[in-house]
């Protein structure tokens, strides 16, 4: 009995080498399972944005029209019979060319009745002249009484006199000569003619052509009177800028800007009305037509701002995906507030300067790993 006492003990042993053992490969096993999760779950690829500070100028979207910077309703300042038409209708005109011309042979006739008044009594009052210059030394010695020489002296007055009111009468012929040739008063576009040639026009009643002033443009809208006082400290700061997009083009938007704000709200609308001025050298802009106008309303300093397609809704509230150093996301609960174009506002929840997801937030959850592949800011 005493010779089988050994045995008990190194029958423990065996059996507490094999538990250790037994731990060490299932200790081993776990991490190995664990490492295997972790390598089949795969980083998620988003892009992100950086969510920056500083003032955001706000901004509103109206649809304006394109209206002519001036028109014009071509008439006659004379009466008289339409000779020729020279502008392409639809064409450019340039300011100062002759775009129509009357027929001038009656008053060119008037201009020629007036010549010849002037010259004769420019003659006459020469002769007149000549006489009293005879006369004046001849009245001290009494060789001329006193009624004669006053009668000399007074058709030297009438004949000057006669000369003035002819000199008058041959500018206003000429004058009106000079309103047979018509001039465009500004670079506009020429509409169609409304009278052709051989018609006879009256003056200041007949309108033979509209001329509209497209270069500059106006662009005009209307805004709601709640928006007026920030338009108005827009202008304090300077130029109000005004980006107009026109429907279906893909060219980048018109740059304008505010020249007149009207002088009174329409209260039948709650708005007032805006024109922006727009140089248009490449004539994209024709009158009459519809464009998508966007300004600046109000400035806010001083704010953070993300992308709007980095916010995301829950029943708790908005949030967005904000990534750390070691690319892991955080469920980032904001306040937001106003919008701007692609930007809004976030009033509580970020300091600026964090990463905030734009795309791929619908694979992540709180704590999923990232790969970046696109970074924005």
């Amino acid at each position: 009995m005493q010779r089988m006492s050994w045995k008990k003990p190194v029958v423990i042993i065996v059996v507490l080498a094999a538990l250790a053992l037994g731990v060490q490969y299932y200790r081993a096993g776990k991490n190995a399972a664990a490492n295997n999760h972790a390598a089949a779950v795969p980083s998620v690829p988003v892009k992100v944005a950086n969510a920056k500070r500083g003032d955001l100028d706000l901004s509103l979207k109206v649809i304006g029209r394109a209206e002519a910077f001036s028109t014009v309703n071509v008439q006659a300042r004379v009466d008289g019979q339409l000779q020729s038409l020279l502008f392409t209708p639809g064409g450019h005109v340039n300011q100062g060319s002759t775009i129509i011309r009357i027929d001038p042979s009656l008053l060119q006739a008037q201009l020629n009745g007036a010549l010849g008044n002037l010259a004769k009594d420019q003659a006459q009052l020469t002769n007149a002249q000549a006489v009293l210059k005879r006369y004046v030394p001849l009245l001290p010695k009494g060789y001329v009484s006193q009624a004669d020489y006053d009668t000399y002296k007074a058709n030297v007055g009438i004949y000057e006199a006669s000369v003035k009111a002819d000199k008058a009468s041959v500018d206003l012929a000429r004058t009106q000569l000079s309103y047979t040739q018509i001039q465009a008063p500004f670079e506009s576009i020429a509409g169609a003619p409304l009278v052709y040639p051989g018609a006879q026009v009256v003056a200041n009643n007949t309108t033979m052509v509209v001329l509209n002033q497209i270069r500059p443009i106006h662009i005009t809208f209307s805004i709601p009177e709640s928006s007026l006082a920030g338009i108005k400290a827009a202008t304090g700061r300077g130029t109000v800028p005004v980006a107009a997009n026109i429907p279906g083009a893909t060219t980048p938007p018109l740059q304008a800007a505010v020249d007149f704000i009207n002088n009174a709200v329409d209260t039948t609308t709650g708005t007032i009305q805006i024109k922006a001025r727009y140089d248009n050298g490449d004539d994209r802009l024709t009158p009459g037509q519809f464009v998508e106008v966007v300004l600046p309303t109000a400035r806010l300093p001083d704010v953070v701002t993300v992308p709007v397609v980095a916010l995301q809704n829950s029943p708790l509230g908005s949030f967005v995906f904000v990534v750390d150093v070691d690319g892991n996301v955080q469920q980032r609960m904001v306040t937001v507030g106003a919008s701007s174009g692609d930007q809004i506002v976030i009033a509580k929840g970020l300091n600026g300067g964090e990463r905030v997801v734009t795309d791929g937030q619908m694979l992540l959850i709180n704590g999923s790993h990232v790969r970046i592949v696109t970074s924005n800011g």
